[in-house]
């Protein structure tokens, strides 16, 4: 499914900083699965609060609760009680918790979720407990949608969004380079599919992605060097967390420093302000900036800037569209009679059209996820900091 939005074009806007706030979330009891409270819906928050991907989980958790704060702890008009638990750095981590908050908290809907790989092991807790899955960042393909939404993305469309891009401007092959888990394999296979498919070459010596063992791999310069060897004309990535401090402080005392970098992800959020310098005009593909100009972004950047020193990322927005989808579900769900988890995943699939700090958008019938305009962004100066700056839109993808 495919139709036309309408992005309200950008305009540079300044945020105001602030000091950062902690939120205080009221308890209670649950609507469908629990057993106190019909008044309260509990919403399960999984994201990754430990580990590399430490930086990406607690964007997706300060997302979910801004939205919360700034409507009076209540979506839908119901009273929340958010329950969160960390996924660390997948799978093992990911589906204990997910586990305990399905099985003996009751929650009565899913959100959050960093890696790829966490989303596809919790399938079958999600389909035996027939409850929404409302994931918020990169999300592999599902064959069974039934209870799954995601408010982000699909894992291969940053990259499929680029592409074309990368073929009018580099004059020349490509290396390719990414972790080697699922989320990397979707980021990279995204980008080289679409590339090989418009005529592109890849300078890699096999013709294929080059992987990095994860998350082990600290040191990229024995990488470098072999792309230094290649005939490289420019590098298209994906890292996140941690990873992608390491990757673009080496990239830039590198023998490739002078290659251009395009990349998925590796200079959102706060590990911006950690590569510092080193992340100069690299060249991002986002569904999302701070300085898109229209109403609902300016209302969210400052309503983020208020409790936080730092921009919002597309893992915050994420996060709190999902809260403002679930706002507008359960509202429907209870004008319909009883708020339950069922309810609410029939009311998500109703909801149409999603007024968001990235544009409008909405679900797509065919993968549940977003139909949303896509945004190349360069790494410039905004102000005293360095800040992912809007370079022109690149493509709308969704589906």
């Amino acid at each position: 499914m495919f139709f036309d939005i309408s992005v309200s074009r950008r305009r540079r806007f300044r945020p105001v900083g602030a000091t950062v706030l902690v939120l205080g979330l009221a308890a209670g009891g649950c609507s469908g699965g629990g057993d106190a409270g019909d008044d309260t819906v509990k919403v399960g928050l999984v994201a990754s609060l430990s580990g590399t991907y430490k930086p990406v989980g607690t964007e997706l958790e300060a997302g979910f609760k801004l939205y919360l704060d700034t409507h009076d702890n209540k979506l839908g008009g119901r009273k929340v009680e958010l329950l969160v638990a960390d996924e660390g750095d997948g799978p093992p981590t990911a589906v204990p918790a997910t586990t305990k908050l399905v099985k003996k908290d009751k929650v009565d809907v899913l959100t959050g979720f960093v890696s790829g790989g966490s989303v596809a092991a919790v399938m079958p807790l999600v389909n035996q407990a027939k409850i929404p899955f409302l994931g918020s960042n990169a999300r592999p393909t599902v064959k069974d949608l039934t209870h799954v939404w995601t408010t982000s993305f699909l894992s291969d469309e940053p990259g499929k969004a680029i592409a074309p891009y990368v073929k009018e401007k580099v004059d020349g092959p490509v290396y390719a380079i990414g972790p080697d888990y699922q989320g990397g394999y979707d980021e990279l296979r995204g980008f080289t599919d679409e590339f090989k498919r418009i005529g592109g070459e890849l300078a890699n010596p096999d013709g294929k992605t080059t992987w990095t063992p994860f998350p082990q791999t600290t040191n990229f310069m024995p990488y470098f060097a072999k792309i230094a060897q290649s005939d490289a004309k420019a590098v298209y990535s994906f890292y996140a967390g941690k990873a992608a401090i390491d990757f673009a402080k080496q990239y830039a005392q590198s023998d490739v420093a002078d290659l251009p970098l395009y990349s998925a992800f590796v200079t959102e959020g706060s590990v911006l302000q950690a590569q510092g310098d080193a992340a100069k005009d690299i060249y991002s593909v986002l569904n999302y900036a701070a300085d898109l100009d229209n109403q609902a972004n300016r209302t969210f950047v400052a309503d983020w800037t208020a409790e936080h020193d730092s921009q919002p990322t597309t893992y915050a927005m994420a996060s709190y569209d999902a809260a403002s989808v679930l706002d507008k579900a359960i509202a429907d769900a209870a004008k319909q009679g009883d708020v339950t988890p069922q309810t609410i995943n029939k009311a998500i699939a109703g909801l149409g059209q999603i007024d968001s700090p990235r544009g409008a958008w909405e679900f797509g019938d065919k993968e549940h996820s977003p139909v949303q305009a896509w945004y190349l962004r360069q790494v410039r100066p905004d102000g005293k900091q360095l800040a992912n700056v809007v370079v022109q839109d690149l493509a709308t993808l969704g589906g």
